[in-house]
């Protein structure tokens, strides 16, 4: 019987890897997302292509009474969650403390936390029956604090606490977590974070060669398939160029 993911914000980017890679190796997948007509063609095209089923649910993390309908009503047949992806996050704006927009930073507070542990709450029954696997997307930003990352870096400071807590909390249930924090890479993360300015958005990734969503998708294949004892609990991924949250070498 194949086994099912569910992957939130899994419409573009990582996400979007992440589905492709598992529905190749003949996982059903929940995905979700926003973007309801980008969603649902998605999920046809990876039906179309691997012949694999999915379950395209289309709601915004943020709101929590949309995500418990969605994800605590779930047909039988797609209860047995194997793997869950946190996924879904965003950076929004680039600016001093003294400078920034409060609602770039509720934003990135109410999607990057709050999204994560309302998903992770509303599934983690099925979670536990399965003896299943959380993986949150977190960040280098997790690791080290840079100049105009403020908010955006403690969002993904408290990933790496929730993911250390939910290990610790479900040790009993033998349910892995692991927290992956990749680096630069090129997505559509930066022309969000600069809310459409493509020029600073192709400027980020200018000058070097930075991760491809692929490479953070491969990681993830590798993470959830360990032997059953084995569980990897914190991975930070860079390109080449990269040293940390603030060190990059063009």
């Amino acid at each position: 019987m194949s086994k099912i993911i569910l992957i939130t914000g899994a419409s573009s980017g990582l996400g979007k890897a992440i589905a492709e890679k598992f529905a190749a190796e003949g996982w059903n997948l929940i995905i979700t997302a926003r973007r309801k007509e980008r969603l649902d063609a998605f999920a046809i095209e990876l039906e179309k292509k691997y012949g694999i089923q999915t379950l395209p649910l289309c709601f915004d993390v943020r709101d929590k009474k949309a995500v418990f309908e969605q994800l605590g009503n779930l047909p039988l047949a797609w209860q047995s969650i194997d793997v869950l992806v946190n996924n879904a996050g965003l950076a929004l704006g680039r600016d001093a403390f003294d400078q920034a927009n409060l609602d770039d930073w509720e934003t990135m507070i109410d999607t990057n936390i709050k999204g994560l542990l309302y998903t992770s709450k509303a599934v983690l029954s099925h979670i536990i029956a399965q003896k299943g696997h959380i993986i949150n997307i977190g960040s280098t930003a997790a690791k080290e604090v840079y100049k105009d990352g403020n908010v955006y870096c403690a969002t993904k400071h408290a990933v790496d606490a929730i993911s250390k807590a939910q290990r610790m909390d479900l040790l009993a249930h033998q349910v892995k977590v692991t927290a992956i924090h990749p680096g630069a890479v090129e997505t559509e993360f930066s022309l969000v974070r600069f809310k459409g300015d493509a020029d600073k958005a192709d400027a980020v990734y200018t000058g070097y060669t930075p991760l491809q969503a692929t490479d953070i998708a491969d990681t993830i294949w590798f993470v959830a398939n360990t032997p059953v004892h084995v569980c990897i609990n914190d991975l930070v991924i860079t390109c080449t160029a990269q040293a940390n949250s603030f060190y990059l070498h063009k």
